[in-house]
């Protein structure tokens, strides 16, 4: 069991066996960020599914639910789709780690097997992994929300730009500027 869990690519029914589901593949894209960038993925291969196991073993759940709480865990900077959640639940279900029932008004509620109990027992390490590079990205991204953070960025983005606009380089101001911001990187890391 362990072994196909961690490798999404093999084992598993319902069209899981030769290639990767579409929750991993859509969990594990890179979202674009502002100004161009990559952000970093929020969810790394398996993640989702270890997620699911954490948040079914504290309560079953539809799959609206879960995908709050993984949000919640997350932070708010990324939200799983339902295009992504629920194929993980039926993947899940094919495992035979979770079983879904019929609920108040026909949506199925979620609930982990005892074999998803053990396997949610055995990935506890790597549950608690997951739990916590996420609380330390939520961390990161509020840093970058702070007003003050914000503002001073964009104060150095404005700065360079103005001092560079409308003059040709030279090697020695260049060779300048990068030496201000490379000790205020400096100091930055140091604080």
């Amino acid at each position: 069991m362990t072994e196909e869990w961690m490798h999404p690519g093999r084992g598993g029914g319902r069209g899981h066996g030769h290639r990767r589901s579409g929750a991993d593949t859509l969990a594990e894209g890179a979202m674009e960020g502002r100004g161009g960038g990559r952000r970093p993925r929020q969810l790394e291969p398996g993640d989702l599914r270890l997620l699911m196991l954490h948040a079914l073993a504290a309560q079953p759940s539809h799959g609206y639910e879960l995908i709050k709480a993984i949000g919640e865990w997350v932070g708010g900077d990324y939200t799983p789709s339902p295009g992504t959640v629920y194929p993980t639940l039926a993947l899940l279900e094919d495992l035979g780690l979770a079983r879904s029932e019929a609920s108040d008004g026909g949506r199925k509620r979620f609930h982990l097997t005892p074999p998803g109990e053990a396997e949610r027992a055995a990935q506890a390490s790597a549950i608690e992994a997951v739990l916590e590079r996420l609380a330390q990205a939520r961390a990161r991204a509020h840093a970058r929300r702070l007003p003050e953070i914000r503002r001073a960025m964009e104060n150095l983005k404005m700065a360079l730009r103005l001092r560079l606009e409308g003059e040709m380089e030279s090697t020695e101001l260049v060779r300048r500027l990068a030496e201000i911001i490379d000790r205020a990187a400096v100091e930055v890391e140091r604080a």
